[in-house]
């Protein structure tokens, strides 16, 4: 009697044992960039110049794309102009100041012009600014519709995916929640004509489980330095 209920004891520990990471099977996964960026416009305009073509290579803050920007520029000219003038009048009426043939208002009017001519100069420089699309992330350029005499606007017409590091994502059944933690290394393999294992880390384990399918999701971060593990591919990971 003791024997079978010490059986019974051993089983029922061993059905609601916690499953740890070390007995996880190996999951499928897809690779995908870690971000994938559209680029358009703030301001709607005629394509100047267009700095790279499908398949470059690109660095945050790069130019990528310049609109004509002839009337932006003329502003930015105009205001400097007017930023000049106000210093030299301001320098010309400090002695007369000084010898008190004008008033503190009329000073403090030419220190008044002079602010909103610099504010002015300020704004026309932005708008200028606007003109030069720059990528806000290190990546490679997967699409581009745009060529140089084209109006463009908010449609997106030059994306430019990051690969360096890529994400894994995985759907794995809800049985195994709670044995997958945040930080837990793995091994990502990948399949021919690519092939190897390469090492990665869980960085995202979803809190919510989905009622309808029973899973969740997981997040695996994997470092891509050398650029040369694709985005797209299908892979195992092994915990």
């Amino acid at each position: 009697m003791k024997r079978w209920l010490g059986l019974t004891l051993l089983l029922i520990f061993v059905w609601f044992a916690p499953v740890c990471a070390a007995d996880l099977p190996p999951f499928e996964g897809l690779i995908e960039p870690k971000e994938l960026v559209g680029f358009s416009t703030q301001v709607a305009g005629i394509l100047e110049t267009v700095l790279v073509e499908r398949g470059d290579k690109v660095r945050r803050g790069q130019v990528l794309v310049r609109l004509k920007s002839g009337v932006e520029r003329a502003a930015v000219r105009v205001a400097e102009a007017r930023v000049e003038f106000g210093k030299r009048k301001a320098v010309r009426n400090e002695e007369l100041y000084k010898k008190q043939l004008i008033s503190i208002h009329e000073k403090d009017e030419i220190e008044t012009e002079i602010q909103l001519a610099e504010l002015e100069l300020a704004e026309a420089q932005e708008r200028l600014a606007l003109r030069t699309i720059r990528s806000t992330i290190d990546g490679v350029v997967v699409e581009r519709k745009g060529a140089p005499g084209e109006y463009v606007g908010e449609e997106p017409f030059l994306t430019i995916a990051q690969i360096n590091p890529l994400n894994v994502e995985l759907v794995v059944s809800s049985d195994f929640f709670g044995a997958i933690k945040e930080g837990t290394a793995v091994q990502v393999v990948l399949p021919e004509p690519v092939g190897g294992s390469y090492p990665a880390k869980v960085v995202i384990v979803d809190q919510v489980i989905d009622a309808g399918s029973g899973t969740f999701g997981v997040r695996v971060e994997l470092p891509n330095p050398k650029l040369k593990l694709p985005a797209g591919l299908r892979c195992q990971v092994i915990f």
